[in-house]
């Protein structure tokens, strides 16, 4: 995968406040394929995020602290009138997070909405790059935009863009698991690389083991398939190579928030420079660690 070119992330960032309900509150950004952006771009790759904001003081201030990383954002769409979502980190004793949202407006949503923007990025996305998608961007999406995207990956694959997804599931974005099944499906046909996480795999199809996840999706078409596992590590599955990797046990996890992001990041970031895929995993496995060592999604840098 050395010749490959830019990545192209499609998605929703959101402001993220973090904190316990009626003390400070530290406001941030944050979004599953904005945040592996930002990793991206620190590892050295050049990454283009395409997505939509409205024309607030918020939408404002997301632009340039994107800008400040270093990311591409020519492709963001300005829509008058519109905001950004906003989400809420609430933290266990362990680390683990659960989250508010208020995204029902987000700007984010109408990003496919412009058929012009849709047949522009299939025009000018060159061969070679690397798109990159989620299901969380899936979930956003109105049924008419998700059929504009899959048209868009389609034609982006034949001409030699290489597709990757993260099956990143939250229920409440879905109103039934049978609609996310058939938008991951729908997704999956299309795709070349599959990052998901064994967790959210397990809900949405009931998969027993990653080995019955990478061989659910190898059956899709997808070549390479990276199942991760969290303190467990992760399943590669990529040809002949069919091999757990380990990760390092962390002694104090503040904050697992992003941290399959940062996974996703190192690990593309590595295939894209040329590493084997067990080598990627573990460069993926120690970005990972480190995320989880600070609070909220984008750690300082």
């Amino acid at each position: 995968m050395s010749e490959l070119k830019p990545v192209f992330a499609l998605g929703e960032c959101m402001l993220e406040l973090s904190g316990a309900p009626g003390s400070s509150v530290a406001t941030a950004y944050g979004g599953d394929t904005l945040n592996t952006c930002v990793y991206l771009s620190r590892l050295g790759i050049n990454t283009t995020f395409l997505s939509a904001l409205g024309d607030d003081a918020s939408s404002d201030w997301l632009l340039q602290q994107w800008r400040r990383e270093g990311i591409d954002t020519h492709w963001v769409r300005r829509i008058p009138g519109a905001k950004p979502g906003l989400y809420w980190i609430h933290l266990d004793g362990s680390g683990e997070r659960t989250f508010s949202y208020w995204r029902g407006e987000s700007a984010a949503r109408r990003v496919l909405d412009d058929s012009d923007y849709a047949a522009r990025l299939a025009a000018e996305i060159p061969a070679g790059s690397l798109f990159y998608l989620s299901g969380i961007t899936l979930s956003i999406l109105s049924y008419p935009a998700r059929e504009t995207l899959w048209a868009l990956l389609k034609i982006l694959r034949e001409r030699g863009v290489c597709i990757c997804f993260d099956g990143n599931f939250r229920a409440a974005g879905w109103e039934s698991l049978r609609l996310a099944q058939n938008a991951f499906n729908s997704t999956l046909v299309h795709t070349d690389i599959a990052l998901p996480t064994f967790d959210d795999e397990a809900k949405v199809f009931g998969d027993k083991t990653p080995e019955v996840t990478a061989s659910r999706l190898h059956e899709t078409g997808v070549g390479e398939v990276v199942v991760k596992r969290g303190a467990e590590g992760c399943y590669v599955s990529h040809g002949a190579i069919t091999q757990t990797v380990s990760t390092r046990a962390q002694p104090s996890v503040v904050d697992t928030t992003a941290a399959g992001d940062a996974f996703n990041a190192a690990y593309l970031a590595a295939r894209i420079q040329g590493l084997g895929p067990i080598e990627a995993a573990h460069e993926g496995h120690a970005l990972a660690g480190k995320v989880i060592l600070h609070r909220g999604a984008i750690v300082p840098a």
